[in-house]
C-alpha cells in the first residue's frame, strides 16, 4: 500500500506536470491531503511512512487530484474557502471569495457602525456581509444576488454562521426588487467588473468554473458600477456610505461615475499589494 508521503509527492509531480506553479501544487496537494485523510503536511513529513490502507479514501483523492489536474480550483474539490478567518461553503455557483475581497471588507468596518443597516449587492456566497455581521454587532443585513442558485449558498453560509434571521436575503437585480421604501446606512458590492474581451484571457480556474455571470462586467467593465452609481443615491440615508471593489485599472472611471452621480468624499484605497482595491463615497444633501 502507498504511504503518505509517496501520495503527496505523486500528487505534487502530477498538478506541476499539469502546469501548476510548484508552490502552489505543493500547498494544494497538502490541502487535499489533509482534506481526504486528515493529516497536514507538518504531519505527512513526520509521519510519512505511514501507509494508507483505506481503499475508499485512496480512490477520493486520486480522484480530486485528477481533477486538480484539470484546473477545477481546490475550493470546489473541498467546498470549503477561508475568508475573514472565517469558513464559507463554496461551489460552483458563486465566485470564490478572494483575499482581495477581505480588503472591501476591512474597509468597511472602519466607517460602518454597529446597529446600522447595510446592503450587499451581488453577494454570491455572502462573505462580505456575513463576515461584517460577524465582526460588528445588531448589523441589520440585507443581501442580495439575481442567481437562484447563489443563493442557495447564501443561505448555506448564513445558517453556518448562525445568521439565518438575522439577514434579509433577496433575488434581486441590483435595486430592482429591493423595496422602494427600504433606505440604507451603507451598501457595499463587488460586482463583476471584468470586460468581456479578457475573460478568455484569465486563468483556467477563473475562466472556466467561476460563474460567468459573476465575472463579466461587459463591454468596458463598468456596467454594474454606472448602475450602482446611479441608482444608490436614493437607496441611500443621508450621508450613507458607499463601499465597492473595483479592478487595479479603474479607480478613474468609477470615481468620476460617483462623483456625476452626486456622491462626496469619493476615496480610492489601495490594497496591500498596493494597487487600488476599493472606491468609497458618501451621499451628500443634494444630487
Amino acid at each position: 500500500m502507498p504511504d503518505l508521503f509517496f501520495l503527496y509527492n505523486t500528487a505534487v509531480k502530477k498538478l506541476t506536470q499539469a502546469g501548476i506553479d510548484d508552490r502552489e501544487a505543493r500547498t494544494d496537494a497538502g490541502l487535499l491531503m489533509k482534506f481526504v485523510f486528515g493529516c497536514d503536511r507538518g504531519y505527512i513529513y513526520g509521519h510519512g511512512d505511514e501507509e494508507v490502507t483505506d481503499e475508499e479514501k485512496l480512490s477520493r483523492f486520486r480522484e480530486l487530484t485528477a481533477k486538480r489536474e484539470e484546473h477545477f480550483p481546490l475550493q470546489h474539490l473541498t467546498n470549503e474557502q477561508s475568508f475573514m478567518g472565517l469558513d464559507f461553503y463554496v461551489d460552483e455557483n458563486v465566485l470564490i471569495p478572494r483575499q482581495d475581497t477581505e480588503f472591501l471588507v476591512e474597509e468597511a468596518m472602519i466607517g460602518i457602525s454597529d446597529g446600522m443597516k447595510v446592503l450587499d449587492l451581488c453577494s454570491g456566497s455572502g462573505c462580505i456581509l456575513i463576515s461584517l455581521m460577524k465582526y460588528k454587532n445588531g448589523i441589520e443585513g440585507y443581501a442580495s444576488d439575481i442567481s437562484d442558485a447563489a443563493l442557495r449558498v447564501l443561505r448555506m453560509n448564513a445558517e453556518r454562521h448562525g445568521l439565518t434571521d438575522s439577514v434579509t436575503i433577496i433575488k434581486s437585480d441590483l435595486f430592482d426588487s429591493i423595496p422602494e421604501d427600504e433606505s440604507f446606512d451603507a451598501i457595499l458590492s463587488n460586482p463583476p467588473y471584468i470586460r468581456t474581451s479578457v475573460i478568455e484571457e484569465l486563468a483556467p480556474e477563473v475562466r472556466d468554473h467561476d460563474p460567468y455571470i459573476a465575472l463579466d462586467g461587459h463591454e468596458d467593465g463598468l456596467y454594474f458600477y454606472r448602475r450602482i452609481a446611479g441608482e444608490s443615491f436614493k437607496r441611500l440615508k443621508l450621508s450613507g456610505l458607499l463601499y465597492l471593489e473595483i479592478g487595479y485599472d479603474q479607480a478613474k472611471a468609477v470615481t468620476e461615475l460617483l462623483k456625476e452621480a452626486g456622491f462626496c468624499d469619493v476615496c480610492v484605497t489601495k490594497d496591500y499589494s498596493g494597487h487600488d482595491r476599493v472606491v468609497s463615497a458618501r451621499r451628500g444633501i443634494i444630487r
